[in-house]
């Protein structure tokens, strides 16, 4: 009788267990159905993988060095010769800036080592390839007069580089990026077209439906927050890359030794050891090293290190710090990441404006949610950032940028802190609006457009100061 009992128990266990099993699968997979990304939201990751990619060095100089290697690629041999024409941003960003291997800046040795030995296919990674030796080389290809450099005048984009190679026998290549960095718009060999492509928007969105996704600060901060945590991950490559660019400072001088000098007694001593010290100097650490040419790469965001590096850094250090799990981290890099995206799909790959006011935004975003903000706060943040660092100019990249960015994240700070206190700037106040996706474009609509004549007096104070003219204004 007992064993009889026994069994049906074990049976009806047997079952149970059974039964909870298939009902557990069932709901798993119900789950996963519901949970699955809209076409919208793959078009955003999709963005955010567009944009959010390795580069070694700064991405202007890099850039040229791009094309220049693909002309010599479709060349077939080392040129003789090769000229370029440059936008003006171009020629701002890449003209104090160190060359990743070389303990060189500018671009002649971008150039020469882009014919030497770059890669196309390495993209923004171009020269991670470079030796000592090629280096000699390339300071020899330079003092033989091969190169030549030009403004482009007549172009009005503000990132154009155009490449025309001649391997002095009649053979020639020529080269055109546009737009973005890596945004081959026309190659030609011997008069022979290969590709070539429009700039217009109707075109660029056909050719890359990527490009077609209408963000707002809602759809940013739903995505970052919902999204299945399995398709974010990847984001999470961005922190192990600028946390080891900014350990690498360490180990050597680079640049102004921001990061560095915040470290040392001295800048402890006044900072402290705080959370905030530790935001500063984690980022300006990982752009001293990459402006400087430290050969390292960094993860971008939007075409420039920089501002890979403040919209990751300040979010990692504070999740650290903080204590927050992986998943808030992961949804903080993401949310910080897109803010960016975001900002920088109307302002423009490069513009007067410097990126750090967009990517210490985003950063601002991915603090305050590390603090258990939702999306009012994350609204209040948007709105303090875009009241107080709006205007800040880009001079060109350079190794004092990283006092730039350590401006944009202190104010990042701030401004998470003034938000979960309920606090922020108000459409009383200057360009604020009470619709933030307004106060955004207000933003954009002051550095895209209105800093046009900013850039162009920046860029001639640039190319002139060291001739001894005077700025005629003074």
């Amino acid at each position: 009788m007992f064993s009889r009992v026994a069994q049906k128990r074990e049976v009806q266990a047997l079952i149970y267990f059974v039964y909870r099993k298939v009902f557990i699968t069932f709901a798993h997979i119900i789950i996963k159905r519901d949970v699955k990304m809209t076409a919208e939201e793959k078009q955003i990751l999709a963005l955010i993988k567009h944009w959010v990619v390795p580069a070694i060095g700064c991405t202007e100089p890099i850039c040229v060095a791009l094309a220049t290697a693909k002309a010599t690629e479709l060349l077939g041999v080392t040129p003789e010769s090769i000229k370029l024409s440059l936008s003006s941003n171009i020629i701002k960003n890449a003209m104090g800036v160190g060359i990743p291997g070389t303990g060189m800046v500018g671009l002649p040795i971008a150039v020469a080592l882009g014919a030497l030995i770059g890669h196309s296919d390495y993209g923004l990674e171009v020269l991670k390839d470079c030796t000592p030796r090629d280096v000699e080389c390339g300071k020899k290809f330079i003092d033989e007069g091969r190169i030549s450099i030009e403004l482009n005048e007549q172009t009005s984009e503000k990132l154009y580089v155009e490449v025309f190679c001649c391997d002095g026998s009649g053979h020639k290549s020529h080269v055109v990026i546009a737009r973005e960095h890596t945004n081959f718009i026309l190659l030609e060999k011997d008069n022979q077209i290969l590709l070539e492509k429009t700039l217009s928007a109707e075109a660029e969105e056909e050719r890359d439906p990527v490009h077609q996704v209408q963000l707002t600060l809602r759809k940013v901060y739903d995505f970052a927050t919902t999204v299945p945590l399995e398709d974010l991950e990847f984001i999470n490559e961005a922190r192990v890359l600028n946390e080891a660019a900014a350990r690498k400072s360490l180990c050597g001088n680079y640049g102004h030794n921001l990061g560095k000098s915040l470290m040392r007694p001295l800048g402890r001593g006044i900072m402290g050891e705080s959370i905030f010290s530790k935001i500063l100097s984690s980022t300006s650490c990982a752009c001293d090293a990459r402006m400087a040419g430290a050969m390292i790469p960094v993860m971008s965001n939007s075409g420039s290190g920089n501002q890979g590096i403040c919209a990751t850094n300040p979010v990692c250090v504070f999740a650290e710090e903080n204590h927050n799990t992986q998943e808030e981290l992961t949804r903080a890099l993401v949310l910080s990441h897109l803010t960016a995206i975001y900002i920088k799909q109307h302002l423009g790959t490069l513009s007067a404006l410097c990126g750090c006011v967009v990517a210490s935004t985003g950063a601002s975003c991915g603090i305050t949610y590390l603090m258990g903000g939702g999306y009012p706060e994350i609204t209040y943040s948007v709105k303090n950032m875009i009241a107080n660092l709006t205007g800040m100019i880009c001079d060109g990249a350079k190794p004092s940028c990283a006092l730039k960015l350590t401006s944009g994240v202190s104010t990042a700070v701030l401004s998470a802190i003034m938000s979960m206190q309920g606090e922020h700037v108000t459409s009383n106040e200057g360009i604020i609006d009470d619709d933030v996706d307004v106060s955004i474009s207000n933003l954009v609509s002051i550095g895209a457009q209105s800093m046009t004549e900013t850039d162009r007096r920046v860029l001639n104070i640039m190319t002139t100061k060291n001739r001894g003219a005077k700025n005629p204004d003074c």
